[in-house]
């Protein structure tokens, strides 16, 4: 095979289109794994929005706590993911698979600490989020049912985060689409009483639990018990990061190195998912309208952020392989690529969400009052949807070189500086609404874009990283 950087000599673009095979095919499972679970997510929402906007609103008001928690979890796979592309883009696999005993470990000690942690928390997270009084018994009795599986969750995320490393990513998705089967066709079960429905012209009895709500929490329940004993099945069984045979005590060789780029990390993502949690908590206080729009807003807009996350993840992993292998041309050429196909695929989903924006809210809520002001608020984030594209690749980027401080910073100016204190002063001091709190979160993504894009620009972050330092 001839080395890459006598092929790229050759070349006469500026992109090196023979790498779009290599980038899609780390995409494209990602891509696939996240749509299906925003359809999952879609079909949560209507199926609850079809008990009422109250049990839409009690569903809604802790959602960013559950993002606080899964983005917390989530941290720690990212020193996993820096470690192990490095590793294998330097031919190391010893490393890699050490890396991936580790992991284990992580998943032990905090799917327990969460356990225990979000169970005994679950009747004052209600309170906390300002849900109103007659929804807090619903909503906490969610959020203990959501949480009881949560050592299957955490072997979800870290796990899911080492194969995609190692360059797999077809295995988290195979898993993502049998957790999104089980949870739907549980909440089928669940959700709803006993009824009749026409079947090739008969009527047909389907049995139901009818636990409303809680039938929705203990589907999604039983769908991460499924999955995470799937996907640590399929991790053991890897051909190249299964950990078996390796010890399960602390290495200190990995897990010193992997803490290292994973405690900025987590602490970005305590930050910014606790400023989703005063945020949430600022709309919330804003009435049950205005909770109901806010969260079926998020659930639409969140399949238009696909293509920045599917190309995140093949940006960390290549670029974890560029610097473990001192190949400043690919982890260049490699760039260029994913910006162009990045920029291409957000302007057309910020397109379709501009255009169909009213349509899709209505999937949700026959609200007209919810579907106006859920409308108006995504057509106003559909214009900055390619910005925003740009800074989530270049944090992959910089995932995969173990360079996360800047990030760190970033993230928290532009939360709390800017959206956090932004929508204080327009929903508490001015009385604004629900639109002037998605302008300060519009406010907030334009200004991660400027500094991500500055920095990458700089190539600070590359000084260290390309001279094959290990993290």
């Amino acid at each position: 095979m001839m080395p890459y950087m006598e092929t790229t000599r050759r070349k006469k673009s500026i992109f090196a289109w023979a790498l779009l095979p290599t980038v899609f095919s780390l995409a494209w499972p990602t891509m696939l794994e996240q749509l299906l679970q925003t359809a999952v997510q879609y079909i949560d929402t209507a199926m609850v929005g079809s008990l009422g906007t109250a049990a839409t609103a009690a569903v809604g008001s802790t959602l960013t706590v559950n993002w606080l928690i899964g983005s917390t979890v989530s941290a720690f796979g990212v020193g996993f993911l820096a470690q192990i592309s490095q590793a294998f883009g330097a031919g190391d696999e010893g490393r890699a698979r050490r890396a991936a005993a580790q992991s284990v470990l992580a998943v032990l000690v905090l799917g327990v600490l969460f356990t225990a942690l979000t169970l005994s928390l679950s009747p004052y997270v209600p309170v906390w989020m300002q849900v109103e009084p007659s929804l807090r018994s619903t909503a906490a009795r969610y959020f203990f049912v959501l949480y009881l599986p949560m050592l299957p969750r955490t072997a979800m995320i870290l796990f899911g985060t080492v194969l995609r490393a190692a360059g797999d990513t077809k295995t988290p998705m195979r898993v993502g689409v049998g957790v999104n089967l089980v949870n739907v066709v549980l909440n089928f079960l669940l959700i709803y009483p006993v009824r009749s429905v026409i079947l090739f012209g008969r009527s047909v009895s389907i049995w139901g639990a009818d636990w409303g709500v809680t039938g929705a929490a203990a589907a999604s329940a039983l769908s991460f018990l499924f999955g995470g004993t799937a996907i640590s099945l399929a991790l053991f069984r890897h051909a190249r990061v299964s950990p078996r045979g390796l010890p399960l005590r602390p290495d200190e060789k990995v897990l010193r190195p992997c803490l290292r780029v994973a405690f900025p990390n987590m602490l970005q993502r305590f930050g910014t998912s606790l400023g989703y949690v005063a945020f949430a908590a600022m709309i919330n206080a804003l009435g049950e309208t205005a909770t109901a729009a806010h969260t079926i807003a998020n659930t639409v807009e969140s399949a238009f952020y696909i293509p920045g996350y599917g190309m995140m993840s093949a940006a960390a992993t290549l670029t974890g392989n560029a610097i473990g292998a001192r190949d400043e041309d690919r982890r260049r050429d490699t760039a260029r690529l994913i910006f162009l196909c990045e920029i291409g695929m957000m302007l057309l989903s910020g397109a379709l969400l501009f255009a169909f924006a009213p349509g899709m809210v209505g999937l949700f809520s026959r609200d007209e009052t919810v579907v106006a002001l859920g409308s108006r608020v995504l057509r106003m984030v559909a214009l900055s949807e390619p910005f925003y594209g740009v800074s989530v690749v270049i944090e992959g980027m910089l995932q995969g070189a173990g360079k996360t401080k800047a990030p760190f910073v970033f993230n928290i100016l532009g939360m709390w500086g800017v959206r956090i204190v932004g929508t204080f002063v327009c929903t508490g001091l001015l009385g604004m609404g629900l639109v002037s709190a998605w302008g300060c979160m519009i406010g907030h993504n334009m200004l991660l874009f400027a500094m991500f894009l500055g920095y990458y620009l700089s190539g600070r972050w590359l000084r260290t990283g390309m001279r094959g330092e290990r993290i």
